[in-house]
């Protein structure tokens, strides 16, 4: 067997393959093996929540020897905060036989030696949260929400440490100048009480567009708590100021670092909506940022930030990764920003993930779609693809992108929306999940956040493109926002893929259309057929994933 793996701060993605198994009728999948094991044991099984009769009546596990995974990708999700920086082995056995009377195949086992990420490394920081509202570990470790401090603890629990983000930034930053640029700033559990108490001065430019005032009642409470009133410039001149960034600026006007990435400064933003954030010790790459947000400062007008900069930055090196910065929005009628990604897609050898909240690009869309067309391995997942055809007219280009996502998504099943199991519709022995938290607003419900795109992570050159720029015709020509381009970095590329699978095989057993009564192993080699047929999204993500494409 070949076995890799992916590991970020939060999991480690195991990928493997057992071309053997093609041949095999009683091929029944893999048991995997952890060493050291849970909660002090030697060893372990990973667990499967399925067996061949369905889960189990009181929604436990089976472990993976018992009741083998049948997929070629699978995860350990009891990764906790206390593991990180620790060293695991995995052992990878394909199992034969039939329910009743396994067969581990140990001589044809495959190991592999993992250390988990810590959440800095190289002078780079990585905080991805759980934000699995609709998950079996949600409803069993918080079956109850009502309280304040019940609502505390999950939101910490599906933040996974991305709550400390912004607190230990500015613990790093002991007492030096902070600025920023801050879409919506209302999270009032770590993000407001840290700025508040912060000993240093702190500068926001804050999106104050239209009727959008979110920020407002945080603005004034810092400004009550003493904060100068002309610390604080409104941005009125854009469709929306989507940037979510901090600098630390230390003596002389020098900036240190930057802050950036996907979520915005709110509860729901670090908790309940998939994101990252970022933080490089670069102040090469601070002071763009640091540059830019003080143009914001001034409120300019769209046409002045349009024309503020003339392409992608050089390569900054930070770490052990080289990277770029553009600042949207560009004239109308250019698209270098969005053209770049374009480009890195249309030269993938091997796959292409896509990631984000609602992906309008036509242009990237069909990249992407060629992409699978011409054998790569190409997932996406957006926050939800819509129910039904849009109505007005298709050569718009957001409309033509959401049929062709529609479209894609109902024949190839390599793009999903988020979904759930409600009290409705929940399989046989699984505990309904969460749709909404309380007081959320189903209509604007926002459950995948992510801005990302990543471009043969499993090889060496991967590149990776992240950031506030939701892909879209405001985010190219409207908005003010940030993306970065990553390259020379398989380190930070497989951590985008590990969260990234991680999150689009959770949600693709939740979408209600394909969502069975009862979830039960395939009793004979049946489940494996999709990985061995030649062009099914698994069999791409098989071969891609454990490197035998």
């Amino acid at each position: 067997m070949k076995v890799r793996s992916y590991q970020s701060p939060t999991l480690v993605l195991l990928a493997y393959d057992w071309p053997q198994g093609d041949d095999r009728e009683d091929f029944l999948g893999f048991a995997i093996e952890r060493t050291p094991g849970f909660d002090g044991a030697p060893k372990s099984w990973l667990p499967n929540r399925i067996g061949f009769e369905g889960p189990k009546p009181d929604q436990g596990d089976f472990p993976s020897n018992e009741a083998p995974i049948q997929k070629f990708y699978w995860w350990d999700a009891r990764i906790d905060t206390r593991d990180r920086g620790s060293h695991f082995s995995y052992r990878v056995v394909p199992v034969t036989g039939k329910p009743g009377a396994l067969k581990l195949m140990d001589n044809r086992a495959g190991t592999i030696a993992v250390q988990v990420p810590e959440v800095e490394e190289h002078g780079i920081t990585s905080h991805f949260n759980r934000a699995v509202v609709s998950s079996q570990a949600f409803s069993k470790r918080f079956p109850d929400i009502k309280s304040a401090s019940q609502q505390k603890a999950a939101r910490a629990w599906l933040a996974n440490g991305m709550e400390q983000a912004v607190p230990q930034f500015l613990d790093r930053a002991a007492g030096k100048d902070v600025e920023g640029a801050i879409y919506h700033l209302t999270d009032d559990i770590w993000i407001i009480p840290a700025f508040r108490h912060y000993g240093g001065a702190l500068s926001l430019a804050y999106n104050h567009t239209g009727k959008d005032h979110a920020s407002d009642a945080a603005i004034r409470t810092l400004e009550t708590a003493g904060r100068p009133e002309n610390a604080f410039a409104p941005r009125t001149h854009a469709s929306i100021m989507h940037d979510k960034f901090l600098v630390r600026v230390g003596a002389a006007d020098h900036p240190e670092a930057v802050l950036a990435g996907s979520a915005n400064f709110t509860s729901e933003g670090l908790s309940a909506q998939a994101n990252v954030l970022h933080a490089f010790e670069s102040p090469a790459l601070a002071k763009l940022y640091l540059d830019r947000k003080r143009l914001l400062d001034r409120d300019p007008g769209l046409s002045q930030t349009q024309h503020a900069q003339t392409g992608w930055s050089d390569a900054i090196t930070v770490g052990d990764a080289s990277i770029r910065v553009f600042f949207p929005p560009e004239p109308n009628g250019e698209r270098m920003s969005i053209d770049t990604i374009v480009q890195a897609v249309n030269a993938a050898q091997h796959s292409v993930l896509l990631c984000a909240f609602d992906p309008t690009d036509k242009a990237l869309l069909d990249a992407v779609f060629a992409a699978s067309d011409a054998g790569r391995m190409m997932l996406a997942l957006v926050n939800r693809v819509p129910d039904k055809m849009p109505s007005g007219d298709p050569s718009r280009a957001d409309v033509a992108a959401k049929i062709e996502i529609l479209n894609r998504a109902a024949t190839d099943h390599d793009i999903v929306g988020f979904g759930s199991f409600s009290g409705s519709d929940t399989p046989t022995d699984f505990a309904p999940e969460r749709v909404l938290w309380p007081g959320e607003n189903p209509k604007i419900m926002v459950r995948v956040h992510h801005k990302f795109v990543v471009i043969d992570a499993e090889g060496e050159r991967p590149v990776v493109y992240t950031g506030s720029a939701n892909f879209s015709g405001n985010s190219l020509h409207h908005n003010d926002e940030n993306l970065l381009e990553i390259t020379n970095c398989p380190r930070i590329a497989g951590m985008y893929m590990a969260e990234f699978l991680r999150l689009y095989e959770h949600y693709r057993a939740r979408i209600k259309s394909g969502n069975p009564k009862t979830f039960r192993l395939t009793p004979d080699h049946r489940w494996s057929r999709k990985y061995f047929a030649p062009d099914t999204p698994e069999a791409k993500a098989r071969r891609a994933m454990a490197g035998t494409a």
